[in-house]
């Protein structure tokens, strides 16, 4: 087994743009946790991990470059992942519109499986790593760099979106008022709808 360690300093670098980059996890992740609390948000960032594991160690294995050779795979993936996103941004949207007509509507999140169908089913995540990972492989042996990548990768993310998660849930007494509530769903609504839209496109 051999590391190369050299390339750590770069990596680092260029997770952090990765990382910090809003994408679906974070949408989903502030408004579970301000909506529901602590809980429902780590248990959120569970599915997300457990999803982004899943796909790395299709990509270490090689399991990732089979899949990725067979475009009708990823096109299945990626309309599969664009009516998810469309179907958590028309129930938003569902619940805004009874909400202004004075309909009380019950929150019954399922918030590990939300966060699991994101990422399992956006083949993005497989593609970054398929194409990101591999260009700090150095003189390491591959597979054991490879992991040790994804494990780098994988600890900034979370510790990034565990702050999201603590944070949200911090301030969510206070912000858990109609018009920011209202102005969240439509907020959350609207990028997941858009992501759909991309990953069509």
């Amino acid at each position: 087994m051999h590391l190369d360690f050299t390339q750590l300093p770069a990596f680092l670098i260029a997770c952090a743009v990765v990382v910090l980059t809003p994408g679906v996890d974070a949408f989903l992740l502030l408004r579970t946790s301000m909506r529901s609390g602590t809980r429902a948000g780590l248990l959120a960032l569970a599915g997300i991990h457990t999803a982004a594991f899943v796909q790395v160690a299709l990509v270490i294995s090689g399991l990732g470059v089979v899949i990725a050779r067979y475009p009708a795979v990823l096109t299945g993936l990626r309309w599969i992942g664009a009516a998810y996103l469309l179907y958590l941004a028309v129930t938003i949207t569902r619940g805004l519109l009874r909400r202004s007509g004075g309909e009380v509507v019950a929150v019954a999140p399922r918030p590990f499986r939300q966060g699991f169908l994101t990422n399992i089913t956006n083949p993005k995540m497989l593609l970054f790593s398929l194409a990101f990972l591999p260009q700090f492989i150095g003189t390491g042996d591959p597979a054991f760099q490879l992991g040790m990548l994804a494990a780098v990768f994988l600890g900034l993310a979370a510790l990034w979106e565990l702050t999201i998660v603590v944070a949200a849930a911090r301030v969510a007494g206070s912000l858990r008022r109609p018009g920011v509530t209202t102005a969240l769903d439509a907020v959350c609504a609207a990028v997941f709808l858009t992501m759909s839209i991309g990953l069509v496109l």
